[in-house]
């Protein structure tokens, strides 16, 4: 959360895109809101009760979301701690999947799943979550 003082909103361009700064590594980018959570980037109570915050973070339930996953920096990428939560079909949490797609499990199926997964999967980041967590889906696991 508090990747505020690292990225910068210098210019709205649009209703929902925006010049931004990684200013830990001085490099403009251009952020679209993702349309699937436009809805929640509109409400402003959260980035003004948390002023350290970045600027494009939104709660959603009893999360927090990136709301320009598809162009956030790669510091941010490699920064979220955990980006997915993988159950067995008794509902426990068996791993976690953090930012840089590394599973940490100590549950010897999954990470048998999971190295079948990673030779197959695309080598894209922005691909690869979303077909990942398909892939673990199909395979009979439940994925937050």
């Amino acid at each position: 959360m508090y990747l505020g003082d690292y990225i910068v909103i210098e210019q709205q361009l649009g209703p929902f895109t925006f010049a931004a700064e990684s200013v830990s590594t001085g490099t403009p980018f251009v952020a679209e809101i993702d349309e699937d959570k436009r809805h929640l980037f509109s409400d402003h109570t959260f980035p003004d009760q948390h002023p350290t915050a970045c600027r494009f973070l939104r709660p959603d339930g009893d999360r927090i979301r990136c709301t320009i996953h598809r162009d956030s920096p790669a510091q941010c990428k490699f920064y979220r701690c955990v980006v997915m939560q993988v159950y067995d079909m008794a509902g426990n949490r068996i791993g976690i999947v953090t930012g840089t797609l590394s599973l940490h499990s100590d549950d010897p199926y999954l990470r048998a799943v999971w190295e079948e997964a990673e030779k197959k999967r695309p080598k894209h980041d922005d691909l690869a979550e979303e077909w990942l967590a398909t892939f673990l889906q199909a395979k009979g696991y439940r994925v937050e």
